[in-house]
Parts: structure tokens; sequence; C-alpha cells
């Protein structure tokens, strides 16, 4: 049954979410520093930082730390920031209206770049065009992300000024503005990650063209492209769509450096400066967020198995 697929699947979500939180807290406690001696400077009284740690609640017993964190996570409530005195909250909603559409942005442009490629290659596999396809697909793979986001930012930006090189204006300034501003880095993203897909792509169609009834669709005389894109591609989406998955949390949480590169004021950007200021609320409640993202993309992933496959959902 797909309920009781579902209720296991809901259960090993909420299991990864309780050993992940047990993770981020321990580890960022046993970072080096004093997050009150941080924020009052180092030539502060002991006095003044003491009374400030009593404050924010650091002089509490570790495990009370940890339940209070929990139970404000489950009221939505991630508590205030050391560093800008507001609750985390309205940081992370402020934040996640550049990273959230970014990461909407790329995924769409690493499908649409990736799916066509893929069904390219597989259909000359040992050609001439499957081998220039997956050659630079292997460079797109090997390409550092922040590197080619700095060669877009020269062409494009600098020489022929058609964007902006980085900032954000807001998507109150309009929405075109805001799309602008969010091409590069988006492309950035997305191109490496395309690379990967392409590659995944290819291999599971090949897999597909081996079977059976393929071999019977191309000896009743239906073209190759109809075979590739009406069989081959449905059967051989289950690898593309874990990739994919994977990919949306990655381009989710791992934008630090692209965020940093275009100067845009992301959720990566934000989990970059808690970092340095030692700002402990602030990074405990966003990874935690992104964690939680992660594991409600791979749901949603595991649920569209069964719509892709139905011999899956007949198991199931």
């Amino acid at each position: 049954m797909m309920t009781i697929y579902l209720l296991k699947r809901l259960l090993i979500g909420i299991a990864t979410l309780i050993v992940a939180s047990l993770v981020v807290f321990l580890m960022l406690e046993v970072v080096p520093g004093d997050p009150a001696r941080l924020m009052l400077g180092m030539n502060t009284s002991d006095a003044q930082v003491d009374l400030l740690r009593e404050q924010m609640g650091l002089n509490q017993p570790l495990i009370l730390r940890y339940l209070d964190w929990i139970r404000g996570l489950l009221r939505l409530d991630f508590g205030k920031s050391y560093t800008y005195s507001v609750p985390v909250i309205d940081l992370i909603r402020e934040r996640l209206v550049v990273s959230f559409p970014l990461a909407v942005i790329s995924l769409t442009l690493s499908t649409l770049i990736a799916i066509p490629v893929g069904l390219f290659a597989a259909a000359r596999r040992g050609k001439a065009g499957d081998t220039a396809a997956m050659a630079v697909a292997q460079v797109g793979v090997a390409m550092p992300n922040f590197w080619f986001a700095l060669l877009l930012v020269y062409v494009f930006a600098v020489w022929l000024r058609l964007v902006p090189a980085g900032g954000f204006p807001g998507w109150g300034n309009g929405i075109w503005p805001a799309l602008k501003a969010l091409i590069l880095p988006a492309l950035a993203l997305a191109l490496p990650q395309a690379a990967i897909l392409a590659r995944v792509t290819r291999a599971a169609l090949i897999e597909v063209l081996n079977e059976d009834y393929i071999r019977t669709a191309r000896a009743k005389g239906m073209p190759m492209r109809a075979v590739l894109w009406r069989h081959a591609l449905r059967n051989a989406m289950i690898p593309v769509l874990t990739i994919m998955g994977l990919q949306f949390a990655f381009l989710l949480a791992g934008t630090i450096i692209i965020e940093n590169v275009f100067y845009l004021p992301g959720l990566g950007r934000l989990v970059f400066q808690a970092i340095i200021q030692r700002d402990l609320i602030v990074v405990e409640s966003v990874v935690m967020l992104l964690v939680a993202a992660v594991v409600l993309v791979n749901l949603i992933v595991d649920l569209s198995y069964a719509l892709v496959d139905p011999r899956l959902r007949a198991r199931q």
C-alpha cells in the first residue's frame, strides 16, 4: 500500500531530522570561541561577558539548551540573532526570497540543458556527437563553479555590460531587474549541474535502450526520436529524478560561494557571515531549515518514482 510506504518515508525523515539536529548542535558547540566575547569585543571585562552569556542562555547546561532550541524549532521560533538583534525567522524570510528563486531557476536551466543533451548523446552512442557531448559534459563536471562565475562576470557584466556584476535590487523594484541580477548566478550554478545530469541521463537511457520492448518498437518501424521520447525517457527517469532531487537540495544549501561572488543577500551568505561572527543560533537554525528542505525534497522524489513507473506503484 502506498500509505504504508508514505508512513515509512515520513518516519525515516523524522529520524533523519532528529539525528541531524544533534549533530549540528554538538558540532557548533565544540567550535572554539565565545560568542558573547566576540560580540562585545576582546577588551570587554569578564563581568560584562558573563552578563551577556546569562542573557543569551549560554550558561545553561548543554542538554537544556538543546531542548530549548528544539522546542523553538517546533514552534517556528528560531530565537533572536546575537549579531543582528532581530528574530532569526525574519532573517531567514528575507534571505529565502533570494535563495529559493535562485535554486529554482538554476534547476530549471540545468534540466532544460541536460535532458536534451543526454537524449542526443544516447541516440548517437559511440559516434562523434556522443563523444563531443560527453567531452563537454566532463569539462563542466571538472570546472569549479566559482571560477565559472568569475568568467561569466568578466564576459557578460564587465565586457558586454548586459547584466549587473553583483548585488540584488529586491523584488519590490520589479521582476525583471531582480531576475536580471539572478541570471549569472543561476548559470554559474546550473551549467556544472547540467553536466552531471546529462551524463546520468545518457547512462540511464543507454540501459533502457537495450531492453526488449525498445527493440520491438524499433522493429515495428517507430522512429528513434519517438522511441526516445515516448518509451525510453520515462523509464529512465528514476535515476534522473534522484539526481535532480539531490541537485535542488545542493542548489538551495550549497550557494555560499556563489552568493559571495555575486554579493547576493541569500541564505548562503547569511550562514557565511554568521559563522564568522559566531552567531550560533543563526547557523543552527538555517542549517536545520536546509536539512528539512533536503528531507522534504527526497520525500517528494521518492513519491514521484511511483508516478513515473507504474510497476513501483503496484509493488508498493
